[in-house]
């Protein structure tokens, strides 16, 4: 039978290969098509009888090209979705071969391997990204896989553990929310008459919300669930938009103030011409009155105390009523919102980065025995 058909098939006998990996590089890591790229040394141990041999050496050296011409284990990642050989400046394989008939098969492969993703946590999360593989075409009654510690598989999983680091996600994209919510806040001590500079405040601030949701969703696959970010991004949001949701009310309040200021200040006017008018009538009516003089028995004359009538004192002036109401005022609710407002996000914050800041949970990874 030629080296290269199925060992074990004339006895019926179960080929065990000892596998074995040693990364010399891992990354990077997509997010967006959940992958990742590793460079590992693979190797592969199993003994065909069929190669013993005595001679003066214990270890046979052969070339690489010795590897098409008899059997090697099919064994092929059952994740992967690119594979490379590398092959500069020679094939980077290595075959040896014992007295006994063990072999050993060494190759040198970069690997492109799926890694299923739960980004409910991200950017505080972690994940196991495995690495599977087994044989291509030979089930379990012809080849069994052993990892060299003595554990028998018939596909084989190497779980790489990652954790993501948040560093360039609280510079990228976090302060900047942070900075843009506080800069919304500033309004809320300008007068509310500062409509010009209170609606840039609040339509720059929703724009630059608007940019920094974008900008942090192209670097995450589409998926059909919210990520922590999403979750930081949408209150920040909302925080911005209260603030310009506040500015209008302050506004529509203002304008109506003054309204109603303005009808009470006619309403004056039209009573201070009634009683101008009404003086200006009995005043008149004074004047044209002539007084009763007489003599008294001492040949003075008085005047009766009916043409002493003072017309000055005939009512009194009716005052206008003083308005209220001045320029660069603050209104209530711009008083209320400068503590709410900064007492809720920071209440926010301090719930948000307690909950995600724990110790992330790896999910679907298989613990270890």
């Amino acid at each position: 039978m030629p080296l290269k058909c199925l060992k074990g098939s004339e006895e019926n006998r179960v080929t065990e290969v000892k596998t074995d990996i040693y990364v010399t590089s891992f990354g990077p890591v997509s997010d967006t098509d959940m992958e990742y790229t590793v460079d590992v040394f693979f190797r592969q141990s199993w003994v065909d009888e069929r190669l013993k041999f005595n001679g003066p050496m214990n270890i046979l050296r052969l070339n690489n090209l010795m590897a098409s011409k008899i059997w090697t284990p099919d064994t092929f990642f059952h994740n992967g979705k690119k594979s490379v050989a590398h092959n500069m400046t020679m094939p980077n394989k290595l075959l040896r071969i014992m007295e006994d008939g063990t072999l050993l098969y060494t190759m040198r492969l970069t690997v492109q391997a799926e890694c299923p993703m739960h980004l409910e946590d991200f950017p505080m999360d972690s994940h196991s990204c495995p690495l599977k593989f087994g044989s291509c075409k030979l089930i379990s009654s012809f080849l069994l896989l052993f990892y060299f510690a003595g554990c028998e598989y018939t596909v084989m999983t190497a779980h790489f553990h990652l954790k993501r680091k948040i560093g360039y996600f609280v510079i990228q994209t976090y302060l900047p929310c942070i900075m843009t919510v506080i800069l919304s806040q500033v309004s809320f001590w300008l007068n509310r008459e500062s409509v010009p500079a209170r609606t840039v405040f609040g339509v720059t601030t929703v724009l630059t919300m608007t940019t920094l949701s974008i900008s942090a969703r192209n670097s995450l696959p589409k998926v059909a669930y919210a990520t922590a970010m999403d979750w930081f991004i949408a209150v920040c949001y909302a925080f911005v938009f209260s603030a310009l949701i506040e500015f209008a009310t302050v506004n529509y309040f203002t304008k109506r103030g003054w309204a109603w200021d303005g009808k009470s200040v006619v309403n004056v006017k039209k009573k201070e011409a009634s009683v101008m008018k009404k003086n200006n009538a009995y005043a008149v009516a004074v004047a044209n009155y002539a007084p009763n003089i007489t003599k008294d028995q001492g040949g003075m004359p008085t005047i009766s105390k009916s043409a002493t009538s003072d017309p000055n004192k005939a009512k009194p002036e009716v005052k206008p009523e003083q308005n209220k109401k001045t320029f660069n005022s603050v209104s209530k609710i711009d008083r209320m919102s400068r503590i709410m407002f900064p007492v809720l996000f920071g209440g926010f914050n301090l719930v948000y980065w307690a909950t995600y800041l724990r110790e992330p949970v790896i999910k679907d990874m298989v613990p270890s025995k």
